[in-house]
C-alpha cells in the first residue's frame, strides 16, 4: 500500500518547502494539492461538504508554483494536482505547465483532474457549467496531443488550433499519468482518458462495488487512489482488502508546528501497512 497526503496549501498554513521536506522525511510517496483560482463573492453553488465554504478554498496557492518549489527540495516525492480544474484552464498553457514541472522534477508529476463544482467560478473563466464535462474531455485530448506530438493539432467543439510546436515534452512517456477525480459519472472519462481513478473520500464499504463497476466498464484493472482518507487504522485495513493502490490522508491546513505533529501521527498510522 502506498500512502500520500491530500491538502490545501494556502498563505495561512505551512509553506510548500517545509511541507515537501517533511513528507519525504516521513516516507510519504506523494502530495496532492487542491486548486481554486478564486471564489466569487456572489456564490450560489452549494458547497459539496455542506454548510459554509471553508476559508481554505479562498486562499489556495497556485498548484504549479507550489509544486515547483517542492520539487526543488525533494527527490522522490510524487507531485500531484488534486485536482486541477480543467474547465477553468487553457489547454495549451496547462500542457506547458505540467510538462515543465515534469522536466524540473525528473518525471515525478501526477496530473489529477476534475470538472469542478463551483459554477460561478468556472463561469468567470468563460466556461458553461452545463457543458463542462465535454469541455474537460476535449481539453484533456488536446493536452495529450501537445505532450506527445512534435506538431500538435486539434479541432473540436471547444478547442481548435492548427499545427503548433509545444515544448518541453514531459519526461514521462507517453505522458504524466492522468488521475481522474469524481464519482461514477466520471467513469467514462476514467476509461477513455485516464490512467487511474481518484476517488473522493469514499468509505471502504461503498468503494468496493464502485471499483467493480468501473473495472467492468473499463475491461481492465484500473488503479484506484482514495482522496482525503482519515487517519484511522481500521479504515486503512478496509481499503487494503479492496486492493486500492494508494491512500491519501487528509492533512488540515495548519501552521508548521501543528502540521509536523499531524504528519508524525499519520506516519505512525501508515507504518504497519507499508
Amino acid at each position: 500500500m502506498k500512502f500520500g497526503i491530500a491538502t490545501f496549501i494556502t498563505d495561512q498554513g505551512i509553506r510548500p518547502v517545509p511541507l515537501g521536506k517533511a513528507l519525504e522525511e516521513r516516507a510519504f510517496d506523494s502530495l496532492f494539492i487542491a486548486e481554486h483560482s478564486h471564489i466569487p463573492v456572489d456564490r450560489r453553488s452549494p458547497y459539496p461538504g455542506g454548510g459554509e465554504l471553508p476559508e481554505i478554498y479562498y486562499r489556495t496557492l497556485d498548484p504549479f508554483v507550489a509544486l515547483s518549489a517542492i520539487s526543488a527540495v525533494t527527490e522522490r516525492l510524487l507531485l500531484a494536482t488534486g485536482i486541477a480544474l480543467i474547465p477553468q484552464r487553457d489547454p495549451i498553457i496547462t500542457a506547458k505547465e505540467v510538462a515543465s514541472l515534469d522536466v524540473i522534477s525528473d518525471g515525478r508529476v501526477i496530473f489529477g483532474i476534475g470538472i469542478g463544482w463551483n459554477r460561478e467560478e468556472m463561469r468567470n473563466h468563460g466556461a458553461d457549467p452545463s457543458t463542462r464535462g465535454r469541455l474537460t474531455d476535449e481539453r484533456l485530448r488536446a493536452i495529450r496531443e501537445l505532450w506527445t506530438k512534435e506538431k500538435a493539432e486539434f479541432h473540436g467543439e471547444f478547442v481548435d488550433f492548427d499545427p503548433v510546436y509545444s515544448w518541453p515534452k514531459p519526461v514521462q512517456r507517453p505522458h504524466p499519468p492522468i488521475y481522474v477525480g469524481g464519482g461514477e459519472g466520471a467513469f467514462p472519462r476514467v476509461v477513455q482518458l485516464g490512467d487511474a481513478w481518484l476517488a473522493n473520500s469514499v468509505p471502504p464499504d461503498e468503494l468496493g462495488p464502485k471499483i467493480e463497476r468501473l473495472r467492468a466498464l473499463a475491461g481492465r484493472d484500473v488503479p484506484v487512489t482514495v482522496y482525503a482518507v482519515p487517519g484511522d487504522p481500521e479504515q486503512v485495513k478496509g481499503y487494503i482488502a479492496l486492493g486500492v493502490e494508494r491512500l491519501l490522508f487528509y492533512l488540515p491546513t495548519m501552521p508548521e508546528r501543528e502540521t509536523l505533529e499531524e504528519l508524525d501521527r499519520l506516519a505512525e498510522v501508515a507504518a504497519p501497512f507499508r
